[in-house]
């Protein structure tokens, strides 16, 4: 009975997993690679759980089905990174280099070392293969899950969209390292895992608001109450002293300590800035932070890039790089080019 349950929990993610699969294909808005992505996601990982849960139940289970389940596995990594890179109009066919020499590579190696003749070398070489390349692009992939965990440190809240990335970044993680540590547990762990986390990914999906052109909306917030115009002219007022004090160079400079200088309550600080200004708190001084590089940019000439970031109250080169090419279109270098041909 034990055995008939573990049986149905694990294949049931599988299962599940193939029709949301289907749905994100099917739904996928137009211009919205991410959502293929998605869909080509779970469909490997799917295709990598049935294997699992069947050789587990049937150790006699074909060869062949073996060898495609394993070889699933090298296009999940890759999947992971396309559907939370950001989509841009000149990178339409960046996807080509990260799917096409992996499916070329394992499609030779399962021609030339089939694995119902070569499972030693499968075991020992390709599955180890796989899942470091699968590891890589799990560590590729953070980059775009960082501005996520910013927001959490400076204790921002979260849009759904974000908490949707999370959890299929931190899902993804946590099958390849249930999988990883197999060895240690039980293989069948891997698929449970999947099970678990695919219910998890659906309990989001059911707050999906279908007008929405990625996947969710954040609800209207502060819709009972109106902020009056004399109120917005004397918050905008207040802003300036962020500037003029150079407030925003402290990395750990938050809404909370922005509110207590300012001197108005956090919740109405919030409320200008996300209804009035139509961006996070986060992102505001950001942009502060960002005018400070360039403008250090264009009358400094002895410094790294990375101490530039330091300067301007970025706590990483990585932040302080995606968040200039993001508000500016340009990388650091880029713009100093720019500023010393204007001259």
């Amino acid at each position: 009975m034990s055995n008939q349950l573990l049986f149905f929990l694990s294949a049931l993610g599988a299962f599940n997993g193939f029709i949301l699969s289907l749905y994100f294909a099917i739904n996928a808005k137009k211009k919205i690679f991410a959502n293929y992505f998605l869909s080509l996601l779970l469909l490997v990982l799917s295709i990598r759980i049935v294997k699992s849960v069947f050789f587990y139940f049937n150790p006699n289970l074909s060869n062949v089905f073996i060898q495609i389940g394993l070889s699933a596995c090298v296009l999940i990594g890759p999947f992971l990174f396309l559907c939370l890179k950001p989509y841009k109009e000149d990178e339409k066919q960046s996807w080509v280099k990260h799917v096409i020499p992996y499916l070329l590579i394992i499609t030779i190696l399962g021609f030339f070392y089939p694995y119902v003749e070569h499972k030693e070398i499968w075991r020992c070489w390709i599955v180890n293969a796989i899942y470091f390349q699968w590891f890589v692009y799990i560590i590729l992939s953070l980059k775009y899950i960082q501005p996520i965990i910013q927001k959490i440190r400076e204790k921002e809240s979260l849009k759904r969209i974000d908490i949707w990335f999370l959890s299929i970044y931190l899902g993804v993680a946590f099958i390849w390292l249930a999988y990883t540590m197999a060895a240690y547990t039980s293989y069948i762990v891997g698929a449970l895992s999947f099970t678990f986390i695919l219910y998890l990914i659906l309990l989001l999906l059911f707050f999906k608001n279908s007008n929405e052109t990625t996947f969710f909306q954040e609800k209207v917030k502060y819709k009972n109450k109106e902020m009056d115009s004399e109120m917005q002219h004397l918050i905008s007022q207040k802003l300036s002293i962020i500037i003029e004090k150079e407030l925003y160079l402290n990395p750990n400079f938050n809404l909370e300590e922005a509110a207590k200088e300012l001197k108005i309550t956090k919740h109405t600080l919030s409320q200008y800035v996300n209804e009035i200004l139509g961006k996070s708190f986060s992102n505001l001084i950001k942009e502060y932070r960002v005018e400070k590089a360039k403008k250090l940019l264009e009358t400094e000439k002895n410094f790294t890039f990375e101490s530039l970031g330091y300067d301007s109250g970025f706590n990483s080169k990585s932040t302080f790089f995606t968040a200039f090419k993001k508000i500016t279109g340009f990388t650091p270098a880029e713009y100093q080019k720019s500023c010393s041909k204007s001259v």
